[in-house]
């Protein structure tokens, strides 16, 4: 039974999270930031360093980006390279949470887990993107679990030092995929964990030597390699800006406190709503794992709570201890005769209607009301300049909305058991799936779609383009940009005013078209597209300014 439901497990995992992972363009910035890197690396043949726009990049530790070399070596320079590694993280973050699951209880509470963590909205989306954090995630939460095998072992008899070795090395791996800021969520969740549960005693100096040793010659090769080869400026700049995150909003991602709980209580649905039944519960610190998921679902919220950058993905790491509180609330629904609250239905009833009329309310904006009275409620020029745009749609895309919203009405107030839930986690899924492939595509095409339908028409093509008036890395993946324009420069300006070898073409948002033009007079429209024009230098100009 365990095999085939591993069996099941994978084949599940690769249907839900493979298939259509190259309809729709990466989306700027972290998915073509990657990608680009990988892609620079392939061209350039320089593996050891990462790079953007051919210049060192010093934001990010080059592990994923490797996944996303060997990636395009196996499938080519495409989206579903990109993303083929996080659909392979998701499958192995399923048989984990199976493994885990059986070893705590039952191989039952195994799939339970599995089932909640791949049928909750962000998770499954999360394993269908380019992003680093399903990985980065999955090796804090794997070197966290062996953390703790190594200490339930020391209190029955003297540990060998494997676990340990185990928990370093993947928390090396979590330093090398996203950076230091591993390290800190790992501490913290272990030595409260170690403090709460009187686990102080076992603590031996060996362990933490080996520990030490075995995280700095894994987690710290990338920028020890950095520091031998000369590019201590690399590291320098590496460090500095993991600090400059904590302090300081970047890139304007600025939000409230409450930002990262309203992500994960709305984004981890449904599981979130299950786990409010057992996380407030007395009894739900009775074992070691259960509160070492909770002190972990504290640490990670709280420090991105007070962190100034609010960005969706940062409070991801909460997706484990969510999803297992979850999964012991919906292990009792399922084979213990427990039943959901009045309160989990109203809110399972409620955020999920909201999830249902997302299909019908964006075939209404897309296709029905018109841009002058969209103004009235949505005060971006922007904004309406990227809507006013005619794109097909079926008429049928709020059908899935309709039906996903009947199955949880159906589910929630009718039904019960193994029933009720397998029906709320299939729904939610088969949601998510149909919107991917239906609706997402179509909201690409108002959103950054025109812009890389600009970029991608020069692919290859003996021309300069880039963007003005706002930055993206889509200039240099979607047309194969093979070097810089000049070494050593500010491109921009070179591209601007400098002397080229080929035509230049420009990509900005129609709300900065004119001050783009006031500034730079040598840059004339070629083509307007929802939100975004195409422009192109008339040397002639630059060369009546000279004169």
């Amino acid at each position: 039974m365990e095999t085939r439901l591993r069996v099941l497990i994978v084949l599940v995992g690769l249907l839900l999270f493979l298939p259509f992972n190259g309809l729709v363009h990466l989306f700027d910035w972290d998915e073509i930031n990657f990608a680009e890197s990988a892609r620079e690396m392939l061209v350039t043949g320089n593996y050891n360093t990462v790079s953007i726009n051919f210049v060192p990049f010093w934001e990010k530790p080059p592990l994923f980006i490797w996944m996303q070399v060997i990636s395009m070596k196996l499938f080519g320079i495409n989206e579903f390279a990109a993303r083929f590694p996080n659909a392979i993280c998701g499958v192995l973050t399923l048989l984990l949470l199976f493994e885990i699951g059986k070893g705590l209880k039952n191989y039952r509470f195994g799939l339970v887990w599995a089932l909640a963590y791949g049928g909750s909205i962000l998770p499954f989306l999360y394993f269908k993107s380019g992003i680093i954090d399903p990985w980065f995630n999955l090796f804090i939460f794997g070197s966290l679990y062996f953390a703790f095998l190594h200490f339930r072992q020391l209190e029955v008899n003297h540990s060998r030092y494997l676990k340990v070795i185990y928990a370093a090395s993947l928390l090396g791996l979590a330093v090398l995929t996203k950076g230091p800021v591993a390290i800190l969520l790992f501490g913290a969740s272990i030595f409260i964990y170690i403090l709460l549960t009187q686990k102080l005693k076992l603590v031996r100096f060996s362990d933490l030597l080996l520990f030490v040793l075995v995280l700095i010659l894994s987690g710290g090769a990338y920028h020890i390699y950095q520091l031998l080869a000369g590019n201590s400026q690399l590291v320098y700049d590496f460090f500095k800006y993991q600090i400059r995150l904590m302090k300081t909003e970047d890139a304007g991602h600025g939000g409230s406190i409450l930002y990262h709980p309203l992500v994960l209580f709305i984004g981890v649905f449904p599981s979130s709503i299950f786990a409010l039944k057992i996380f407030f519960k007395k009894e739900s610190l009775n074992n070691d794992f259960r509160r070492l998921m909770i002190i972990l679902f504290l640490v990670v919220l709280i420090i991105f709570s007070l962190v100034q950058t609010k960005i969706v993905h940062y409070s991801s790491l909460c997706y484990f201890p969510l999803t297992y509180l979850a999964a012991v609330a919906i292990y009792d629904i399922c084979f213990k005769g427990a039943r959901l609250s009045k309160l989990n239905k109203i809110l399972l009833l409620v955020v999920g209607m909201i999830y249902a009329m997302i299909p019908g309310l964006l075939q209404l904006v897309g296709n029905v009301i018109s841009p002058e009275v969209l103004k009235r409620f949505i005060h971006d020029d922007f904004a309406i300049a990227c809507i006013d745009r005619t794109i097909h749609w079926g008429g049928y895309e709020f059908l899935i909305g309709i039906l996903f919203g009947a199955a949880l009405v159906t589910a929630v107030l009718y039904w019960k058991g193994i029933r009720q839930i397998g029906t709320i986690l299939a729904s939610s899924v088969l949601f998510l799936f149909l919107l991917m492939v239906l609706i997402v595509p179509k909201i690409e095409k108002y959103s950054q779609g025109p812009a890389i339908a600009f970029i991608e028409q020069f692919k290859d093509k003996p021309v300069w383009i880039t963007t003005i008036g706002y930055y993206s890395y889509a200039p240099f993946f979607y047309s194969n940009k093979m070097s810089r324009g000049c070494k050593d420069c500010n491109e921009e300006e070179f591209f601007l005013r400098g002397v080229t070898d080929r035509d230049v073409y420009f990509v900005t948002k129609s709300t900065a078209l004119q001050s783009v033009t006031d500034q730079n007079p040598q840059l004339e429209v070629v083509e307007k597209r929802g939100g975004f024009v195409l422009l192109k230098r008339n040397d002639k100009r630059i060369n009546n300014d000279t004169k």
